[in-house]
């Protein structure tokens, strides 16, 4: 880009940004990332493959994931509770790049 069409630029009004905003975040990659490889995964088993993820940190990026559209939310009616996360069609969407990381990942690790 050149001076002057930077100077009226803004990166916030991109596609680029907006995409960034759902995805930022220590641990939503990875949270997608198992939701995209495993399909329907219960809380604990994505902390168990996870690791090092508190607890209250997967939930909350868990709810924000939902609350974004990315992420499903299946809760059923059962003792003990039993919950399930999956893609949403919108999270979905986001496979292309899932993959395409993945592919730049193994081409370009040592």
């Amino acid at each position: 880009m050149d001076a002057s069409c930077i100077a009226q630029a803004s990166l916030g009004s991109t596609g680029f940004s907006y995409t960034l905003s759902l995805i930022n975040g220590k641990y939503k990659m990875t949270i997608l990332y198992t939701l995209m490889c495993f399909g329907v995964v219960r809380f604990n088993e994505m902390k168990k493959y996870i690791g090092g993820i508190s607890y209250k940190t997967l939930s909350s990026t868990l709810k924000e994931l939902e609350a974004d559209g990315l992420v499903h939310r299946e809760e059923y009616p059962q003792i003990p509770p039993k919950v399930e996360y999956s893609l949403t069609d919108r999270g979905r969407s986001l496979i292309p790049i899932l993959d395409a990381m993945c592919d730049w990942g193994e081409k370009n690790r040592r």
